[in-house]
């Protein structure tokens, strides 16, 4: 079995609001070193066995682009490990 872990987050320029919100609070709070924080989403999608590594991770890029981001704002990583 194939596991993708994928990270997506807004990219550089791109109006993080959460992110905002969180730093406001954090400085708030009393943590006054925080130069910059971002947000994003994480996921595991796991693939069936029987595929080849290029047929995974053409998969995964493609599911990406299509469903897991939006590629005009958002950007991700992708490590493709086998799985038990």
């Amino acid at each position: 079995m194939w596991l993708a872990k994928i990270v997506v987050t807004y990219k550089k320029g791109i109006l993080d609001p959460e992110a905002k919100t969180i730093q406001h609070a954090l400085v708030t709070l009393g943590y006054q070193n925080i130069e910059g924080l971002e947000t994003g989403k994480y996921f595991e999608v796991r693939l069936k066995s029987d595929l080849k590594r290029n047929q995974a991770e053409k998969l995964i890029y493609e599911i990406c682009d299509r469903v897991l981001s939006n590629p005009v704002i958002q950007k991700y990583s992708v490590e493709l490990v086998e799985a038990e």
